[in-house]
């Protein structure tokens, strides 16, 4: 009989005790404190990586002999990738510092080679203790070539488990810290920083949570208590909880902003209870118990903080939520083992923050575990990220700038976070309007390079494309590009994307979900294909250049040699090999691809040339009257194009008959197997959903999610909904039941409880701008 302790959850540290997992990204680095004894296994995850080591034995002095290996390499890759400025590289930097280690005079040892293949592992053992740097060296990739480094996986199996601190991940300081301490379970602790500097609480052993109360230390100290606001932040953020970004400031009830928030790993917090009480306790019938309120009122008392019953405090990794019923629930919190978040303290402040005691619910996974607190000086300087996972036990990488984004930064502070990197959601001298103008009579620049791009190349490449994608692809010739669905088993569509033929052997994909590349890389592996899958999405930056005068633009700045097409030859799905203006510029791809609408075309580079290539193109299309636009804009574009959404028109729970590019799923030209093909048969003979466009009355619009309805029976579902500038109607996409989806059907769309309100609809043809694609193909 299984129990409790049989539950899945990945989301904490799965590995046997005392064995660690470290990622080395392509490119990149990473060091750790090595024991006599400990073992050590590296693997090649995407194969053709080579991986450069560095030990420092306790004396300081460089030897590889420690692990047993030999000193190979004269070229020191490590010592260049420690030039860079990345927060890796700061942190390691900081560490060899304080450890006295040169790292100039060290000598290194390569193990795997180009030709290693994917998942091939060395297992090492440690004589004695050291400190070891283990690199994924690789050079730039040429957009034209399919070499990205890519990332190595390190376990480490620790021959002494010392009081069981596998499970204790307090992450290492990027710079010298000003103040570190830990706060032990059920206890809370009160201290003071100064404007500007940054404050680190960590959930060393994840799913625990912590209050965390804030005051201004001179209104403090003239006897006035203004601390952090719940109910002042929603207010003036319009979010649950701030974030990293634009919207990301705790307030006081004076509206003054105490701290904001830099950096965020969990992404779950709680802005509507009390710290924890005596009386929560004493009605649940236990009397006594530790709480978070009379722990911070004893605490914060040193600095004159008077007594109260039940703080306001921002209740940091707390899963709390609204649910039905007019009701607010509690679940175990989201964070992971070393999840944090960095507020930078906008007033000289006075602070309290707790390890939570609560052991009567799941807020902390009935265990009460200890929180970990650490500030640094104002002087240093921290990227504002969240933490993007590919999947739920995946190692987290923090949210990044693209290669457009030294441009793009001078011109908005509006950025979202798109699956990992930070990109302009609308540009503060245009706006969302002027920008969607733009795209639909003139040209427009879009930053889309949280795109992922995988190279799938090898003698099977074709037959693992064939294979996982809905599309014929062995139809496909060298230049061309198809757009596709990629399927689980049971034919629901997890993901879209296109697919560039670049040689007989050799695919990029391009999609936006990270995982698509885990997923080509299990089938691979199950079918037995000769392939190698590597990310390049770190390697390639892409800004699309939509709009009717995007081809006159790119004509001015673009040289084809002559066994490619010119910008004027080139047809819609296909792209061009090119540089910028001359034989010796900067080697570009220019596919005629987009997510508009409109006559357009996708630029990629090397992120080192993103920012001259931004340049180059916005001169080119001065005269033309070429701006920058958003997500904002975009989405909006993509609306009236009918083009689909991850998170909108399918999320994995639907087929791409029911998303609505039932045209790349050819059932009956495409007689070779791909995943989810039977499924797909059976679910096209049985339709149950599709999507249809709506055209509303008046001016309110549909949202994402607003029921639809035939009389009181709920017949389908928003997806999509946009007020439409050029055709001066009010649109949406619509997931319905079939037998409603027809061509002037009238429905209505539910608002407040989907019955107190109704606006009237009609189902009308979609794509509801340039239905024919006349202009994107002309």
């Amino acid at each position: 009989m299984k129990t409790t302790l049989d539950i899945n959850e990945p989301g904490l540290n799965v590995l046997p005790p005392g064995v660690e997992r470290h990622i080395v990204n392509g490119g990149g680095l990473t060091a750790f404190q090595i024991f006599p004894d400990d073992e050590i296994e590296i693997v090649s995850e995407e194969g053709n990586q080579i991986c450069e080591i560095i030990c420092f034995n306790k004396d300081g002095k460089s030897e590889v002999g420690i692990l047993n290996l030999k000193e190979n390499s004269d070229k020191n890759f490590i010592r260049d990738i420690l030039n860079r400025k990345d927060e890796t590289i700061l942190a390691t930097n900081y560490q060899l510092k304080k450890r006295n280690l040169n790292i100039a005079q060290s000598k290194s040892s390569i193990v795997f080679d180009k030709d290693t293949p994917p998942g091939e592992k060395i297992k090492l053992k440690s004589k004695d203790k050291c400190y070891a740097i283990f690199s994924a060296p690789g050079e730039d990739m040429l957009i034209t070539n399919q070499n990205p480094p890519s990332d190595l996986t390190i376990f480490i199996k620790r021959a002494k488990i010392i009081n069981d601190k596998e499970l204790n991940i307090i992450p290492d300081p990027i710079f010298e810290p000003l103040y570190e301490q830990n706060i032990d379970k059920e206890t809370s602790i009160a201290y003071e920083v100064k404007e500007g500097d940054y404050i680190q609480v960590i959930s060393p052993t994840g799913r625990q949570c912590s209050d965390f109360v804030a005051f201004d230390t001179r209104k403090l100290n003239k006897g006035i208590e203004k601390g952090l606001d719940w109910q002042t932040t929603r207010t003036f953020m319009g979010n649950t909880f701030p974030g990293p970004g634009l919207f990301s400031k705790f307030y006081d009830t004076d509206h003054e902003p105490l701290v904001e928030v830099i950096r965020d790993t969990v992404g779950k917090h709680d802005t509507f209870n009390l710290a924890c009480t005596s009386k929560y306790y004493e009605d649940a019938g236990y009397f006594g118990h530790p709480n978070c309120s009379d722990n911070l009122t004893e605490s914060m008392s040193k600095y004159g903080v008077q007594k109260q019953k039940g703080w306001h405090a921002i209740n940091l990794f707390f899963n709390t939520s609204a649910a039905g019923l007019n009701s607010v629930i509690s679940d175990e919190s989201y964070s992971r083992p070393g999840d944090y978040v960095m507020f930078r303290a906008l007033k000289d402040l006075t602070i309290g923050t707790t390890a939570c005691p609560s052991d009567i619910d799941a807020c902390n996974s009935w265990n009460p575990t200890d929180i970990f607190v650490r500030t640094y000086d104002k002087k240093k300087e921290f990227s504002k990220s969240f933490a993007f996972r590919m999947k739920t036990d995946s190692e987290k990488k923090l949210t990044k700038n693209s290669g457009f984004y030294e441009r793009t930064s001078k011109l908005t502070r509006n950025f979202v976070d798109a699956r990992g990197f930070w990109l302009p959601n609308d540009y503060t001298k245009h706006g969302l309007v002027n920008e969607y103008n733009a795209c639909r009579e003139k040209a427009v620049l879009i930053d889309l390079s949280s795109l992922r791009k995988f190279e799938i190349i090898g003698p099977d490449a074709e037959e693992l494309c064939n294979y996982t994608l809905t599309r014929n692809i062995k139809k496909l010739s060298v230049g061309q590009i198809v757009y596709s669905a990629m399927c689980y088993e049971n034919g629901m569509m997890f993901d879209d994307g296109t697919l560039l033929r670049l040689s007989e052997t050799g695919f990029r994909w391009i999609c936006g979900d990270e995982y698509a590349g885990e997923w080509l890389k299990e089938v691979a592996k199950k079918k037995n294909f000769k392939v190698i899958i590597k990310n390049s999405t770190d390697q390639i930056s892409n800004v699309s250049v939509q709009g009717p005068k995007s081809r006159e633009i790119l004509k001015k700045i673009i040289f084809t040699p002559p066994t490619q097409p010119s910008i004027d030859e080139l047809g819609w799905f296909r792209f061009t090999i090119c540089r910028v203006e001359e034989l010796q510029g900067i080697p570009l791809i220019v596919s005629r691809t987009g997510y508009t609408g409109e006559l357009g075309y996708e630029v990629w580079c090397h992120p080192k040339h993103a920012p001259e290539v931004w340049d180059k193109l916005m001169e080119a299309g001065k005269e033309h009257g070429i701006i920058p636009a958003g997500f904002a804009a975009l989405d909006k574009l993509r609306i009236e194009a009918g083009l689909i959404l991850f998170g909108a028109e399918f999320d994995g729970q639907q087929d791409p008959f029911e998303a609505g590019i039932g045209f790349a799923v050819p059932l009956k030209s495409k007689e070779d197997d791909f995943i989810g093909k039977e499924e797909l048969k059976k679910r096209k003979e049985n339709p149950q959903k599709k999507l249809v466009g709506l055209e509303l009355i008046g001016k309110e619009p549909a949202g994402h999610g607003d029921c639809v309805h035939i009389g009181r029976s709920q017949v389908g579902i928003v997806t999509s909904g946009c007020l439409s500038t050029i055709l001066n109607k009010n649109i949406a996409l619509c997931r319905i039941d079939a037998q409603y989806s027809e061509i002037g059907t009238e429905v209505e769309i539910g608002k407040i409880d989907g019955h107190q309100k109704r606006i009237s609809a009609k189902v009308v043809r979609f794509p509801f701008y340039d239905p024919d694609k006349t202009r994107v193909r002309g």
